[in-house]
């Protein structure tokens, strides 16, 4: 028991609080969205990635993009992602959005045991006629929208149009000396890790109770085989004795009948 949740706390604790980002982020049908996920000195030399998260209780990826070794952009379909490890961090481009691309995705660093990884969840609104989000900011985790209404305009005119302050994650003013890349100006830096801490430290919990469960039937289902056993072999004992006790009678009778 012992050495399994010492392994546990080896490859669940480390990853805490090693990825900040936004909890939820929001675009409009048909434009374009971008984010800035922040990570620690210690995964900068690991690949990063985004995904769909379409598990339930465990985190389950679907549609992984990953970034390239050579820092360049890595695109798949609508997704591009890039890794930027001078600035301890990488950047996911969302393009055409639709309204199907809503639901919760996983920003995420591979390592040996559990990735680090965290959830962001996106809202995709329905593009409306003459209505173009102007400036979107996010601050601690949450995503705030000004939207303004301009004559003959729609969303898909501006595909290049983020979701965060610094209108491009290409544009932004350089880290400032002295300050990690991750607490710049970055609208991030105040937000907390949106990992989900509870999920990601129940899972090994829950592994380790079905292994104690499972050690427990078998111990259960070894006592009572050998009970089992046991009561067998007891009957088959006093049913020799029976036989044993029958035939010596009938061996007594037959004495005394000889002698009468």
């Amino acid at each position: 028991m012992r050495p399994l949740v010492l392994l546990w706390g080896c490859l669940v604790l480390p990853g805490y609080g090693a990825l900040t980002g936004p909890k939820k982020i929001r675009g409009f049908e048909g434009g374009t969205v971008s984010l800035l996920c922040a990570y620690k000195e210690q995964l900068r030399g690991h690949q990063k990635y985004w995904c769909r998260n379409v598990g339930f209780l465990i985190d389950r990826c679907s549609a992984t993009v990953y970034t390239r070794a050579d820092g360049r952009e890595s695109t798949e379909g609508r997704v591009s992602i890039r890794d930027k490890p001078w600035e301890l961090r990488f950047n996911v481009t969302l393009r055409a959005l639709t309204l199907e691309d809503s639901g919760d995705y996983l920003c995420g660093v591979k390592r040996l045991g559990f990735d680090v990884t965290f959830g962001v969840s996106l809202v995709v609104l329905p593009a409306f006629p003459g209505v173009h989000p102007r400036v979107t900011t996010a601050k601690r985790g949450k995503t705030k929208a000004e939207a303004s209404l301009l004559t003959g305009t729609s969303p898909s005119e501006h595909t290049g149009a983020t979701l965060y302050s610094g209108t491009s994650p290409h544009t932004g003013t350089p880290p400032r000396a002295g300050t990690p890349p991750y607490e710049e100006t970055s609208p991030y830096k105040e937000t907390s890790p949106v990992c989900p801490v509870t999920v990601r430290m129940l899972a090994p919990v829950l592994v380790l109770l079905a292994l104690l469960l499972i050690s427990g039937l078998c111990a259960l289902g070894r006592c009572i085989f050998q009970w089992r056993k046991k009561v067998q072999l007891a009957k088959e004992t006093q049913k020799n004795e029976k036989v044993h006790h029958s035939h010596s009678n009938i061996l007594m009778c037959s004495l005394s009948l000889s002698w009468l």
